[in-house]
């Protein structure tokens, strides 16, 4: 499943600006980096509170993506973000990674959707992102709306 979330994720075009690879997503769990760019970087030379969430976003995207038993499970679906938050909490530099494990509840909501029970779901992810030393940087969650779009044919 690492693939497909690579596969899906890395060619987003916010995703692949800001250099953002999946190293892991297995089981409703993801985890993504990227090396700070300096294009990215705010006033204190830390990654730009867009860049932060482009991060949380990937993370809490292939969290979704995984929660397939398997890669047909997810064709035609599509997450969009319908809210966002971000809390800061140290400068966000050098190599980052984000990590989102889905929760008993989205896993729940999104169980329907993924079997073909239902074409919507809402849930929540919810990641947090640390530097190179283990510092905790920033945390945060999206709120989703999931749908499977009707396949043409």
């Amino acid at each position: 499943m690492t693939a497909l979330a690579r596969d899906l994720l890395e060619p987003v075009p916010a995703h692949r600006t800001a250099g953002v690879t999946v190293l892991r997503a297995a089981d409703g769990a993801a985890e993504v980096a990227l090396e700070t760019p300096g294009a990215l970087t705010n006033v204190i030379g830390s990654l730009h509170s867009g860049g932060l969430i482009t991060l949380l976003d990937a993370v809490g995207l292939g969290a979704i993506i995984v929660a397939s038993a398997a890669s047909a499970d997810f064709e035609g679906v599509v997450p969009l973000g319908r809210a966002a938050s971000l809390e800061f909490l140290a400068p966000a530099r050098g190599r980052l990674v984000a990590r989102c494990r889905l929760s008993d509840e989205a896993q729940h909501a999104l169980r329907p959707l993924l079997s073909g029970e239902t074409d919507r779901a809402r849930l929540s992810t919810h990641g947090e992102i640390t530097d190179a030393s283990g510092t905790l940087v920033c945390r945060g969650g999206f709120d989703w709306s999931v749908r499977r779009m009707p396949s043409s044919g």
